[in-house]
């Protein structure tokens, strides 16, 4: 009880109708790059939090995009609809890329309304390198981000165009399928291997690229989004011949091609700005929580969050969340339709579980210069990882790992109760797609 008491002086209370955010945004102060995770891709109010938190950074402090656990193409879609540069009239049309399973993780009401209203804040912004802009910076769009680059050089120049299909038609026999080309690239001969054809590719590109920019005219955007294909594609390809050859870990390849992307955005941005850009990142808790904090730094993995933290150091805060029980959109398994299925309440010896205990519905912890409160909770103990797949029955194995929060994050918000994310298309039946090698129903 003694224990639990001192925890509660360093608890900043927030009402669900009235967030005081203050003491967040001084907590942030200047920092460039502002991480704000999930506990579950399914959560209504992390989603609703994150928007909140989102529209105050940019407001408030003039942050300049927001980069998703999303892919490239897709992303990119939305971030001509928010800059008014789209044919899509409206919000629902510009989320339609999100199509591969989870769809419901983007195409959903919280992030609807987000972009209604970053449209609305665009709207009044005169300068068009002030636009907000809205990135992703996942890699598994290898298939859809090749018929990009190679419609973009037809527009330019048809040689380029040309070589490019050329290298990119070693994928001809997998049928678009990435899984497939992962596994016989990585067990079979170099006759399956297209990976001598992206770095080629992606080599031009860079050689080139003054010259290419130069035929697009103008369109430096338009110019940056094919370089960010190419170089995912280049990305990409290693990640599925990874998934199968057990040389090393993919999950590493995955997040050290975010931190690449967030760092080419950022570099393109402060360019066209002519100051540092300000950049907002959204992805899930085991993304963007420091690895070296957790359960995962024992098996080798990295992630975003420790990425960031080598590369920009204190430029960077990150913000976690957390969830005791209610309910979440999630699936059975990979593939299957979504579901609004009750969460368990938090373990015991878990962080969700000491959090209740509190007794505040919804509360703020800031761990950053604040040594009292890293002295007093608890530095190892078990924390939530709902990912796209939910699994009550198996719970601990599944969705559990041991951390330290207090490294992991500068600060949490702790939601007691939450209900389930609306997706745009209520529980409608997906699609089912083979499983990448990392997705999230256990780390």
């Amino acid at each position: 009880m003694h224990e639990l008491n001192q925890l509660r002086q360093y608890a900043i209370p927030l009402k669900a109708d009235k967030a005081n955010y203050e003491p967040l945004m001084s907590s942030i102060g200047d920092c460039r790059f502002v991480l704000l995770g999930e506990a579950s891709h399914g959560t209504a109010e992390f989603y609703r939090e994150r928007c909140l938190i989102s529209k105050k950074l940019i407001q408030e402090k003039g942050f300049n995009a927001i980069v998703i656990e999303g892919d490239w193409p897709d992303s990119y879609r939305v971030n001509d609809f928010v800059k008014g540069q789209s044919s899509d009239p409206d919000a629902y049309a510009a989320l339609g890329g999100f199509q591969r399973f989870p769809a419901w993780m983007w195409r959903n009401d919280e992030v609807f309304e987000f972009l209604n209203w970053l449209k609305v804040f665009n709207g009044r912004v005169n300068v068009a390198s002030k636009l907000i802009g809205f990135y992703g910076m996942d890699l598994y769009s290898l298939f859809i981000s090749m018929d990009i680059v190679l419609e973009y050089l037809k527009k330019v120049d048809p040689v380029l165009a040309e070589r490019a299909k050329k290298r990119y038609a070693c994928f001809d026999h997998y049928n678009k399928d990435s899984q497939l080309y992962g596994y016989l690239a990585s067990y079979g001969e170099r006759l399956h291997s297209c990976e001598q054809e992206v770095v080629e590719q992606m080599n031009e590109f860079l050689k080139m690229k003054e010259y290419i920019r130069a035929l697009g005219s103008t369109k430096k955007d338009e110019f940056f989004s094919a370089m960010q294909n190419t170089r995912l594609i280049k990305n990409a390809e290693e990640y599925y011949r990874a998934m199968f050859s057990g040389k090393f870990s993919s999950w590493n390849l995955r997040d050290q091609h975010m931190v690449e992307t967030i760092a080419e955005i950022d570099r393109h941005l402060s360019k066209n700005l002519g100051v540092p850009a300000k950049i907002i990142v959204w992805a899930h808790n085991s993304h963007l929580g420091d690895a070296r904090a957790t359960q995962q730094s024992l098996s080798g993995e990295l992630n975003v969050g420790q990425l960031m933290r080598q590369k920009y150091a204190s430029e960077v805060y990150s913000l976690g969340f957390t969830t005791y029980q209610g309910y979440v959109t999630a699936a059975a398994e990979w593939g299957a339709s979504a579901e609004r299925k009750s969460i368990n309440p938090g373990l015991e010896g878990s962080y969700e579980k000491l959090f209740h205990q509190l007794g505040f519905e919804r509360f703020l912890y800031i761990f950053k210069d604040n040594p009292q409160l890293r002295a007093v909770l608890p530095s190892k103990l078990l924390e939530r990882a709902i990912g796209v797949v939910y699994l009550p029955q198996s719970e601990r194995n599944s969705h559990y790992f041991y951390a330290n929060m207090t490294n992991q994050f500068d600060a949490v918000l702790h939601i007691d109760t939450t209900e389930a994310l609306k997706p745009l298309e209520k529980y409608a039946p997906i699609p089912k797609e083979d499983a990448p090698e990392t997705f999230p129903s256990g780390l």
